[in-house]
């Protein structure tokens, strides 16, 4: 009777087993290039984030990273990586490991304010953008929100990340806002880099969330692509037809080769050349 019991329970011990290793398979991380990429929906992402570095890696950043250690040094310290395109997406899914959702930094930082918008111990700093579209972008989010949950803003001067005393003042402005979340729209690797290099200055600040071009966006300054090109990975195009001049380059040149480094990883023939320079750290 008892080993007719235990046969019985087989087919449900099985199906755990098997759920569980569902479960493993799609939580853990996926690597793209050496870069580890967080395999999270955004709504996990929303619930777990007390504090930390969030980067948003795309194709592009791939590409940046291989050939800039200063790049990969500030990556490599980010507490969370979300995917950032659909592209990743279908090169996840051609590696054999898929990522469950993409999670733009244009997407994730207004569910973001959004989930906090009762939490009066989300304050946030905006920092990026050209003059006034970060201010812009602050009155917008605090009129949408219904609270002063942007607690400061500041659009810095073009190359501002070379001058040490510019950087000390903006410094200086987030310490003082009170603000315990810094929002840096400066685009890649500007970002990425000015977060590594002054976050232990910023002692008040729980939350540091690398977004691109959302500043702009929530200014209403650009338009976001439609959401059929962007669910077919097709924003880099739309983008690039909006802003041809900068950005044919980085999609027709800098970025093809994405596809040629995903196939020699498939194939176990790929190796990130910056890697050896970052392997005493």
């Amino acid at each position: 009777m008892s080993n007719s019991k235990a046969f019985r329970s087989l087919p449900t011990q099985f199906l755990q087993q098997q759920n569980n290793s569902v479960t493993r398979y799609l939580t853990k991380k996926v690597n793209i290039l050496n870069i580890d990429i967080d395999n999270l929906l955004k709504t996990e992402v929303l619930e777990k984030l007390q504090s930390g570095v969030v980067f948003t890696p795309n194709v592009d950043h791939l590409m940046k990273l291989q050939n800039d250690p200063e790049f990969l040094q500030a990556y490599t310290s980010a507490d969370y990586k979300l995917c950032d395109s659909q592209i990743l997406i279908y090169a996840s899914k051609f590696l054999g490991n898929p990522i469950k959702e993409k999670i733009s930094g244009s997407d994730f930082f207004p569910a973001f304010y959004n989930f906090h918008k009762k939490n009066k111990n989300i304050k946030i700093f905006l920092l990026g953008a050209a003059k006034g579209v970060a201010a812009k972008a602050q009155q917008r989010i605090n009129s949408q929100v219904g609270r002063n949950v942007i607690v400061g803003s500041y659009s810095p001067s073009f190359g501002f990340e070379k001058n040490e005393q510019e950087c000390r003042d903006i410094v200086d402005l987030i310490n003082k806002s009170g603000a315990t979340v810094l929002a840096v729209g400066l685009g890649a690797p500007k970002q990425e880099k000015w977060i590594y290099k002054y976050k232990n200055e910023l002692p008040n600040i729980k939350i540091f969330l690398a977004i691109g071009a959302t500043l702009d966006f929530e200014a209403g300054n650009i338009s976001r692509a439609p959401k059929l090109m962007s669910e077919m990975g097709l924003e880099w195009l739309y983008r690039m037809t909006t802003e041809p001049k900068r950005l044919w380059k980085r999609y027709l040149i800098e970025d093809l080769p994405f596809f040629w480094l995903i196939l020699r990883q498939k194939l176990n023939l790929y190796s990130m050349r910056t890697s050896e320079n970052q392997s005493g750290e």
